[in-house]
């Protein structure tokens, strides 16, 4: 099947810290077919083409797929041709998935080329030898994702219909498909780590079948050109960490207010100089250290001013339906007076990082690790497996190098409750842990956000909290300043965290202020099929101002906490408690949100949120 001549969605490129000149977006128009009994490979179905279309990369239960059936789907299927373009070098061809949800495998000409787990992260076959002599081939993916059984699902229900804070399932390719060439010795994915206090980057180059005698060249630029030159011969074992430097002169921190990147190319080249293999990335020159219950920004002590971001859109579900929606959705957060994100359940699309980075806007990378009706990785079908580590591992290992990541979350409100069916969850919150910290020891580390915290060590203690009464609020988290930290309790009312060691704290979940405007006057016979918050719904915007700023003064203005993270940054389907309505639409007053949550220091506008502010108000002017 050639695919129809209409416009690529998503084209851009979608690892832009990782880039070789050579790739092809292969979003559009695919051939799909529903396998709800999950018998297509016995029936044949791989042999032959398949009965409808989708277009990738939205998954089949959303709108702009085409197929838009929310129905369980416990295998679906994929097939179309491609065709090398006929200007690239005769290299090694990768087919890459940037998302599948759930279990992959990849057939490529009728020969398996691999399988993948895991819906939230990137995997990639190299397909050259699969391909016919033209370079021609023919594609088929069959994605099984069972709505039962241990696996990491994030807010996608378990049962048929949206409730509460769950919502409509991803089925199937979610994010880009993409053919990159590149040759048989070549770069894997670098780790770059900044020193901020040496003015140093630390770039550790992944090599693919590089020869000893083979040279790998780093260079750092700014705006003025090239800043460092450093090179090192591959040699018999792994090769060394490059350490470029830039020059007092040339100096610019990676700040909120200032976010910039340096620019950084890698070269493989042969034994006699000529460039074998080349990829440009960036990195920002930043630090991010602890000081006893503050977390530092370069030195710092930065307020975290968090809002939960979903990152779910009506008509695409996970996926943004378009690359400037995933920076719209970060400059929406900055002009409600928020500085950073949990991007909540999931794992945010590379992009979204990248938009992060740049825009001066902080994240706490995160896993979505739900997937058992709400309670965290538990429960007699939903016991968390070996593929909860291996699928945290490969998300930590693609976004280490961001500068806007601060910190990592590799569970969310794991209940624990201490009996022999229950010890595997304490196995596994360890390993994510341990693993966490052993491939990057620049970053905090939380063990779980909200609730148990089984970690002795670990790096960040928080709570969720969603009082609605600011007096009450006060009072759940007045014992901070003498070590007793606000503690949430298991579903068996016992609080099973270990001892609070004085690591900093933040309340991670808070207000979640449930406010429908069209229905406020129907707050007596509340409706949570139909709407869904925290606590009774107010009766008026007034009122929502009012509680919003009485929560936030009470964390705002706690000397012993390091930041928060408000519920949420938009409404998603029937959990009606955002900043701004599903469909990005204003709500409420922004600006005010913003003042509310201004502190001693004032937070600077940047030229592009304004002209974002001003183009949102005028829209919602004209719509209404």
């Amino acid at each position: 099947m050639t695919p129809t001549e209409t416009p690529i969605p998503r084209p851009e490129h979608p690892r832009p810290q990782f880039v070789r000149p050579h790739w092809l977006n292969l979003n559009g128009v695919w051939q799909f077919e529903l396998d709800d009994s999950d018998s297509g490979l016995e029936r044949g179905v791989l042999e032959r083409e398949l009965r409808g279309t989708i277009v990738v990369p939205f998954a089949p239960e959303s709108e702009l797929s085409g197929v838009a059936d929310t129905d369980f789907h416990d295998a679906v299927w994929y097939r179309r041709d491609i065709r090398v373009p006929v200007e690239w070098p005769d290299e090694r061809i990768i087919l890459h998935f940037q998302a599948v949800d759930h279990d992959s495998t990849v057939w490529v000409n009728g020969v398996e080329a691999g399988r993948h787990r895991g819906g939230f992260t990137p995997f990639s076959f190299d397909i050259t030898d699969l391909l016919d002599a033209e370079r021609h081939g023919t594609v088929v993916l069959r994605a099984r994702d069972p709505h039962i059984g241990p696996q990491a699902r994030g807010k996608q229900a378990t049962w048929f219909a949206n409730t509460d804070c769950f919502y409509t399932r991803t089925t199937g390719i979610w994010q880009t498909v993409w053919l990159e060439c590149r040759p048989a010795a070549s770069f894997g994915r670098p780790r770059i780590t900044p020193n901020s206090d040496e003015g140093t980057f630390g770039i550790e180059p992944d090599l693919r079948g590089a020869r000893p005698g083979q040279r790998i060249v780093a260079r750092i630029h700014d705006d003025g050109g090239v800043i460092d030159e450093v090179s090192t011969i591959v040699g018999a074992t792994m090769a060394p960490t490059l350490r470029v430097t830039v020059p007092a002169s040339r100096q610019r921190l990676w700040t909120l207010t200032d976010p910039f990147l340096y620019d950084i190319d890698l070269t493989l080249c042969d034994a006699e100089g000529s460039p074998v293999d080349r990829l440009v990335s960036y990195a920002g020159l930043r630090s991010v250290s602890i000081d006893g219950r503050r977390i530092l920004l370069n030195g710092q002590p930065v307020f975290q001013r968090l809002v939960l971001d979903q990152g779910y859109w009506p008509e695409s579900l996970m996926t943004a339906p378009s690359d400037d929606e995933l920076a719209a959705d970060i400059l929406r957060s900055k002009a409600a007076g928020f500085n950073g994100a949990r991007v909540h359940e999931k794992v945010a699309e590379e992009r979204f990082l990248y938009h992060a980075d740049r825009l001066g806007y902080l994240v706490w990378g995160e896993f979505a690790d739900w997937g058992s009706s709400g309670q965290g990785p538990e429960g007699d079908n939903q016991r968390p497996t070996a593929g909860y580590v291996a699928e945290w591992v490969e998300a930590v290992a693609r976004d280490y190098s961001h500068p806007s990541v601060i910190g990592w979350c590799p569970l969310n409100e794991t209940y624990q409750v201490l009996h022999d069916r229950m010890t595997v969850l304490d196995d596994v919150t360890e390993a994510m842990f341990r693993a966490t910290k052993s491939i990057d020891r620049t970053r905090p580390v939380v063990d779980s956000s909200g609730y148990s915290h089984r970690v002795i060590d670990t790096d960040v203690w928080d709570a969720h909290d969603y009082e609605q009464d600011p007096h009450a609020f006060a009072l759940n988290h007045a014992g901070l300043a003498d070590g007793s930290p606000y503690v949430n309790r298991s579903a068996d009312g016992k609080d099973y965290s270990l001892p609070y060691r004085g690591q900093p704290f933040m309340v991670s979940e808070f207000g979640g202020i449930w406010w429908v405007p069209e229905i406020a006057a129907q707050v007596d016979g509340e409706d949570r099929e139909a709407s869904w918050g925290y606590g009774q719904r107010i009766a008026d915007e007034e009122e929502f101002y009012a509680r919003f700023e009485g929560l936030v003064r009470v964390l705002d203005q706690n000397p012993h906490m390091f930041g928060y993270c408000y519920t949420q940054l938009t409404d998603v389907f029937q959990e009606q408690n955002g900043i701004y309505r599903f469909d990005r639409s204003l709500k409420l007053d922004v600006d005010r949100i913003r003042t509310i949550q201004e502190r001693v220091s004032a937070y600077e506008n940047t030229g592009e949120e304004e002209q974002w502010r001003t183009r949102e108000h005028e829209e919602s002017a004209a719509s209404h």
